[in-house]
C-alpha cells in the first residue's frame, strides 16, 4: 500500500456555503486522490431536494458517490459519528445505534468501508468509565462485524475531549475493544495541540513542550500497532496573537479553548506565513516513518477560512491543500 493524498470534504469551504459538486470538483482538479466525506455535506445535498429523511439521505449518498467516482475520487471514509460513547442516558445511546445502522447503509452506497468516531466532547451527560466506554465501542465494532460488508471504524482521539483527549486514552481503548474492524485516526493536529501547544498562553506552547512531545512520540511509535491505523490526518493552526481567553475574538463560554481554536484556525502544512507553528512534521513523520504507517494521508482543515463566500474558496483550499501534501512527500521523501 503506497502514500495516496485524500482531502476532508468539508475543508474546500462550509457546507451550506459551497456547493459539495464544485468542492469535490476542485479537489480532483488539484490532483487528490481520495475524499472524507461528511455527514453535513449530505444532509445540504439531501436538503436541496426536499425534506431531510432517511431516504433523502441515501439519495444524496448515492449521488455523492456518482460524482467522486466522475472526478476520479475514492471515498475513504464517512465522518463524524457524534456524541456516542459514554452516554448516561440509555435511551440516547439506543437513538444512536439506530443512527448508526443508518450510516452503515449510507457508507455502502458511498463505497467506503470506514466510519469515523471523534472521542466524545460533550461537557456533560457523559461517563468516564473506561469500561462503559470499551462497551459501547465493542457494540458499533460487532454491529459492524455482522454486516455483509463488514463496517470498520475509525476512532479518534479530539484534543478537547471531556475525556479521551490524548493518543494514550485512546489506544488503551482500541486495544481493549479488540475487533480487528476496530482501529483508529492520528491526527497532527490532536496530538501537537494536546501535548505540544496551548492557545491560552501567551506562548502558544504548553510547559517542556518540545520534551514532552518527545516523550509522547517516542512512546507512541513502542506502542501503537500500525496495523489498527485506518488514515491518518495532518494539519497545522494558527499561533493565537493574543491567548485565547475570555475577551478574544474566537472565545465561546463553556467551550473548550482548543476545540474554539480548532474551529477556526487551523491551517494546512506549511503555512508558517498565515501563523502555522505546530511541529507537524515532527509527528507526521513518528506516524510515517518510525511507526512505518502507509495508506491515506487526509489534509483536513477546519478554518473560518471555509465561510468565505468568494467562489474561488474551494479551489484556493484544495490548491493549499494538494501544495501541503507535496511538501510533505518531498520533505519525508515519500
Amino acid at each position: 500500500m503506497s502514500y495516496k493524498p485524500a482531502i476532508a470534504s468539508m475543508s474546500l469551504g462550509r457546507a451550506w456555503v459551497h456547493s459539495l459538486p464544485e468542492k469535490l470538483a476542485q479537489a480532483s482538479k488539484a490532483g487528490f486522490q481520495g475524499v472524507e466525506i461528511f455527514y453535513e455535506d449530505l444532509e445540504y445535498l439531501a436538503i436541496e431536494k426536499g425534506p431531510l429523511t432517511d431516504a433523502n439521505i441515501l439519495l444524496a449518498a448515492e449521488e455523492t458517490r456518482r460524482l467522486c467516482d466522475r472526478n476520479g475520487l475514492q471515498i475513504i471514509g464517512l465522518q463524524p459519528f457524534l456524541f456516542y460513547e459514554g452516554l448516561t442516558d440509555r435511551a440516547q445511546h439506543a437513538e444512536k445505534i439506530r443512527k448508526l445502522k443508518l450510516w452503515f447503509q449510507i457508507a455502502k452506497r458511498l463505497g467506503t468501508d470506514i466510519i469515523q468516531i471523534p472521542s466524545n466532547f460533550q461537557p456533560d451527560g457523559i461517563s468516564g468509565d473506561r469500561d462503559l466506554i470499551v462497551a459501547d465501542l465493542i457494540e458499533v465494532a460487532d454491529l459492524g462485524l455482522q454486516e455483509n460488508q463488514p463496517i470498520r471504524f475509525a476512532y479518534e482521539n479530539l484534543a478537547w475531549a471531556t475525556y479521551v483527549s490524548t493518543w494514550e486514552s485512546l489506544w488503551e481503548i482500541v486495544h481493549r475493544v479488540d475487533r480487528p474492524n476496530f482501529g483508529c485516526c492520528l491526527d497532527t493536529f490532536n496530538i501537537a495541540g494536546r501535548v505540544w501547544a496551548d492557545p491560552t498562553t501567551v506562548s502558544g506552547k504548553t510547559p517542556n513542550a518540545d520534551s514532552e512531545l518527545q516523550k509522547s512520540l517516542d512512546s507512541l511509535v513502542r506502542t501503537v500497532d500500525v496495523g489498527k491505523v485506518f488514515y491518518i490526518q495532518v494539519v497545522d493552526a494558527e499561533r493565537m496573537e493574543q491567548p485565547l481567553v475570555e475577551g478574544h475574538p474566537f472565545y465561546v463560554e463553556g467551550q473548550p479553548a482548543r476545540m474554539s481554536w480548532s474551529r477556526n484556525a487551523r491551517l494546512f502544512l506549511y503555512e508558517q506565513h498565515k501563523g502555522g507553528y505546530l511541529p507537524v512534521v515532527r509527528v507526521a513523520e513518528a506516524f510515517i516513518k518510525r511507526l512505518g504507517y502507509k495508506g491515506w494521508v487526509s489534509m483536513e482543515l477546519f478554518s473560518r477560512s471555509m465561510a468565505d463566500p468568494d467562489p474561488n474558496t474551494p479551489a484556493s483550499h484544495a490548491e493549499r491543500g494538494i501544495q501541503a501534501w507535496k511538501g510533505l512527500r518531498e520533505e519525508l521523501d515519500l
